[in-house]
C-alpha cells in the first residue's frame, strides 16, 4: 500500500466555473435543460407563471398535488368547523368531528399523492409540458371528484 498524500487535497482540482446569470435573451431553463424550476408553495400557489411550463415528472406532480393538497385542506377545514359548531354540546361531538375529519383527509390526500402522480406520468410519457393553470385545474378537479364521489356514496345508503 502506498502511503497517504500530504499536502493540499484541492490544489490539483480544477477551479470551478459557474455559468453566467441568465439574461432576457437567455431564458434561465432552455428547451433541452432538464433541471427542475425551484419553487416554494408560495410561488406554486400564486401561479407563479411568467412563461414557466412544468417539463419534468417531479414538478409536475408537485405542482397538481400542492393544489389538491390545499383544496383538500380548505374543504376537510370548512366541514371541521361546521362539524364543531354543530356537535359543540355533544359530550364527545368535538373529539369525534375531528377524528371523522383527521381520517377523512388523510384518506383523500393519500389519493390526491397517487392520481397526482398518474396524471403527471401520463404527460410526461405523452411528452407533454403543463402549464401552471393546468396544474390547478388538475388538483382542484380531483377535490371536486372527490366531493361528488362522497356524497353519491352517501346518498346510496339512505
Amino acid at each position: 500500500m502506498s502511503p497517504p498524500r500530504r499536502g493540499a487535497p484541492f490544489a490539483a482540482s480544477p477551479p470551478c466555473r459557474s455559468s453566467p446569470p441568465p439574461s432576457p435573451s437567455r431564458p434561465a431553463v432552455e428547451a433541452g435543460d432538464n433541471s427542475m424550476i425551484n419553487l416554494s408553495v408560495q410561488q406554486v400557489l400564486s401561479l407563479w407563471a411568467h412563461g414557466t411550463v412544468l417539463r419534468s415528472l417531479t414538478e409536475m406532480w408537485y405542482w397538481v398535488f400542492l393544489w389538491a393538497l390545499f383544496s383538500s385542506l380548505f374543504v376537510h377545514g370548512a366541514v371541521g368547523v361546521l362539524m364543531f359548531v354543530m356537535l359543540q354540546r355533544h359530550r364527545q361531538g368535538r373529539l369525534i368531528s375531528v377524528i371523522v375529519v383527521s381520517i377523512g383527509f388523510l384518506g383523500s390526500i393519500t389519493g390526491a399523492m397517487i392520481t397526482s402522480a398518474a396524471v403527471a406520468g401520463i404527460y410526461r410519457v405523452a411528452g407533454k409540458n403543463m402549464a401552471p393553470l393546468e396544474a390547478l385545474v388538475f388538483g382542484v378537479g380531483q377535490t371536486v371528484l372527490t366531493i361528488i364521489i362522497s356524497f353519491s356514496r352517501i346518498l346510496a345508503t339512505l
